[in-house]
C-alpha cells in the first residue's frame, strides 16, 4: 500500500466509480419492473454523480495536476496522456448524452431502451478501460519519479475531493439528498437496494 495519500484517494474514486457503473449496468438489464418511478429516479442520480464528482473533481485535477508532472519527468506517457485528455474532454458530453438516452428510455418508452442500452455498455467499457490505462500507465510512473513536493501538491488537492461514495468522507449536506438516494436505491456494491 502506497503512502500516497493522492494515490489512494484516484484509486478509492476509481472503485467506487467502478462500482457505480457495475451496478447501473445490474439495474438496467433488470429493468424498471413495478417501481418505474424508482428505478429512473435512481440512474439518473447515478448519473448526475458522475457529472458531478469525477467530471467536476477529479478529472480536473488530473488533467491539471496529475498528467503534466507525469509528463515532464516520463516524457514516454505522452501518447497515453493525449489519449487520456480526449477522453476528459469528451467524458462530459458523454454522461450528458447518457441522460439524454435515459430521459428518452424513459419519456418516450421501450422502444428507446436498446439504444440507451447499447450505448451504455459503450460507455462503461469506455470508462473502465480509460480508469485501467491511468492506473496501469499513469500512476506507476509517478510513483517512480514525484518528488516530495509533487505529493504534497496532489495530496493535498485530491483530499478536497471528499467523494462519499468511497466511504471515505461524510456527505456534505450540499450532495446529502443525492448520495441518500444512491445509497437507498442502488443495488449492491454501491447501494441497499
Amino acid at each position: 500500500m502506497t503512502s500516497h495519500r493522492a494515490l489512494q484517494i484516484i484509486r478509492n474514486e476509481h472503485a467506487s466509480l467502478a462500482a457505480m457503473l457495475q451496478s447501473m449496468r445490474m439495474m438496467i438489464k433488470r429493468g424498471p419492473s413495478n417501481d418505474r418511478y424508482k428505478f429512473y429516479d435512481v440512474l439518473r442520480a447515478m448519473l448526475f454523480y458522475i457529472d458531478e464528482f469525477p467530471e467536476r473533481l477529479h478529472h480536473p485535477k488530473e488533467s491539471n495536476l496529475l498528467f503534466p508532472r507525469v509528463v515532464k519527468c516520463a516524457p514516454h506517457v505522452m501518447g497515453v496522456i493525449d489519449k487520456l485528455e480526449r477522453d476528459h474532454m469528451s467524458s462530459e458530453k458523454a454522461v450528458r448524452d447518457m441522460q439524454h438516452l435515459l430521459l428518452a428510455w424513459e419519456l418516450l418508452g421501450e422502444n428507446r431502451r436498446q439504444t440507451f442500452e447499447e450505448a451504455f455498455d459503450q460507455y462503461v467499457s469506455a470508462y473502465l478501460a480509460h480508469m485501467n490505462l491511468e492506473e496501469t500507465a499513469i500512476l506507476p510512473e509517478a510513483e517512480r519519479c514525484f518528488s516530495v513536493d509533487d505529493w504534497r501538491v496532489l495530496d493535498v488537492a485530491f483530499a478536497e475531493n471528499a467523494d462519499p461514495l468511497t466511504g471515505h468522507y461524510p456527505p456534505t449536506e450540499t450532495y446529502e439528498k443525492l448520495f441518500s438516494l444512491i445509497v437507498t436505491r442502488a443495488p449492491s456494491p454501491i447501494g441497499l437496494g
